[in-house]
């Protein structure tokens, strides 16, 4: 049934690249009154695969639309249609805070449209800081439990709160298949390195060993394969010979947060398609 209310939704159609397609899409949603306020649309001549995300306003009939959308689309077209705004997320932690402060300051204060419904850390460090902002903070401990016991009582905490999406802010465990597999492209990560350089444990130390002369960050989402899951934002700063490891450590955390607000802020947007283990981005 058509809703009664103006509201604003986000269409998102992935299908095998053909001819007018762009027509047939807004043909329909100019069919159903809809108006729109933003398109964007690509092909990947390689995959000959056709990203359109279109931004619609008006008065919504869900089932309508897209049945209408599967009869003139392709075989094999994926699309989906969610509502515009704030999203919903957890954030799982370790001992680190300066990507969880910035998260918590710019969902406090607008500067990211999503609500924290819940922190979750495998240690208590950050249980203070995250109680100052009124948002429930949870210890599920590692201690005495193997990986895939700890990541099934992560999951009961993760899904009492039913996010749209998982975010690791310096969460400093591997996360088994299953975990990844329950929240499908819903994961995402930053780390502590431009990937894919440096993959795994100490990449601060990996890159003074190596003399290296820029350092950066990667915002990527989750797979099987540790830190090679589909790239959504990096960034770089230059340094030289004369920082250490550590002074490589502390100018790297600002590249981190940054990295992962503005991954977040395209992912909250669902600007990001996820295709094989690309992104593409509008």
């Amino acid at each position: 049934m058509q809703s009664q209310i103006i509201q604003r939704k986000i269409l998102r159609t992935i299908c095998p690249d053909a001819k007018g397609l762009i027509a047939q899409i807004t043909s329909i949603c100019f069919n159903h009154q809809l108006n729109i306020v933003q398109n964007d649309e690509y092909v990947d001549h390689r995959s000959e695969r056709f990203f359109m995300r279109t931004e619609l306003e008006g008065r919504f009939d869900d089932e309508r639309l897209l049945n209408d959308l599967d009869r003139v689309l392709p075989e094999g077209t994926i699309r989906e249609l969610n509502p515009a705004g704030r999203r919903r997320i957890v954030v799982l932690v370790t001992k680190e805070a300066h990507c969880l402060g910035d998260l918590l300051m710019k969902s406090a204060y607008g500067g990211l449209d999503m609500d924290i419904a819940a922190v979750i850390g495998n240690h208590d460090t950050l249980r203070t800081l995250v109680e100052r902002f009124d948002i429930p903070f949870h210890l599920v401990s590692h201690d005495g439990f193997n990986r895939e016991e700890h990541d099934a009582r992560m999951m009961a905490q993760i899904d009492a709160y039913a996010p749209d999406y998982v975010v690791l802010a310096k969460y400093m465990r591997v996360l088994t298949p299953h975990f990844v597999r329950h929240y499908p492209n819903r994961v995402i990560n930053i780390h502590h390195s431009f990937l894919p350089a440096f993959i795994g444990a100490r990449p601060y130390q990996q890159a003074y060993e190596r003399g290296v002369k820029i350092i950066g960050a990667t915002a990527h989402y989750v797979n099987d394969n540790l830190d090679e899951g589909p790239i959504i934002c990096q960034d770089v700063i230059n340094v030289d010979h004369t920082y250490t490891a550590e002074d490589m450590m502390r100018a790297g955390r600002d590249v981190e947060k940054n990295v992962l607000s503005r991954a977040l802020y395209r992912v909250l947007a669902q600007r990001v398609f996820v295709y094989g283990n690309r992104t593409i981005i509008f």
